[in-house]
């Protein structure tokens, strides 16, 4: 990306803090290239002994939970392991789906990068529940909530129902553009969103006093711009 990606902190303690990644951003150092400064390396400038409770995808934007200390972490990796965490996605798909707490079980095959599909043989469980937020003319924006945390996990399902996210051109989507959803453009057909529409919206968590913790994440530019563009060119009429 040509402009510098910001990471913002939504809320923090002592022992932990949630911040609210840019989306081009990757969680951990990539592997053989250097897109930008991973949250990783971001986070141990800050604060040493920080440690990365959970991931998200380079693409996808939202609220990220990094513990400050050892004990922390502890804390929180016992609360993903026993599935307490809610998190919930925004995803805008292609075309309209109606979903009304959808659940979909289906298990994801993750040992190939790039290659991640539902696998009924050798795929590990993973369930997401769906929800239609609002239809447009061409697009839907989606609540999603994983009850698991397999790698591309929403992406892979979402595709799976026939409401493949935006953008997300690896589960054959496309990038959307301004004709998509407006009659007449003038000058260059712009993309609507330079990746796939995901954003990590929410994020509940117990802290070590047993407190629950809820953090929502605002949507990032381009991700509000995307929904803007629909509520001003693509809604339904009638």
């Amino acid at each position: 990306m040509s402009q510098k990606q910001v990471i913002q902190i939504i809320q923090e303690t002592d022992d932990w803090v949630v911040i609210n990644k840019p989306p081009f951003v990757p969680s951990l150092p990539e592997r053989g290239k250097y897109t930008a400064e991973p949250v990783m390396e971001w986070s141990r400038k800050r604060w040493p002994d920080s440690i990365l409770c959970h991931r998200i995808d380079r693409e996808t934007s939202g609220a990220l939970l990094i513990a400050k200390n050892a004990e922390t972490f502890r804390h929180i990796a016992i609360q993903f392991e026993k599935r307490t965490i809610f998190k919930r996605y925004h995803a805008i798909a292609d075309g309209r789906v109606q979903f009304d707490n959808l659940e979909v079980d289906l298990p994801i095959n993750t040992e190939i990068i790039g290659k991640i599909r539902i696998d009924r043989v050798f795929g590990k469980p993973a369930q997401t529940t769906f929800n239609t937020i609002k239809e447009y003319r061409h697009f839907t924006l989606i609540s999603c909530i994983p009850r698991t945390g397999r790698l591309h996990q929403i992406r892979v399902h979402l595709a799976s129902q026939n409401a493949k996210i935006a953008g997300d051109t690896l589960y054959r989507s496309t990038i959307p553009t301004l004709s998509t959803i407006k009659r007449k453009v003038s000058g260059e057909d712009t993309a609507l969103i330079s990746r796939f529409a995901l954003h990590a919206r929410e994020l509940t968590f117990q802290d070590l006093s047993g407190n629950t913790i809820n953090v929502v994440a605002e949507y990032p530019k381009d991700f509000a711009v995307f929904l803007k563009l629909l509520e001003k060119y693509d809604l339904i009429e009638g």
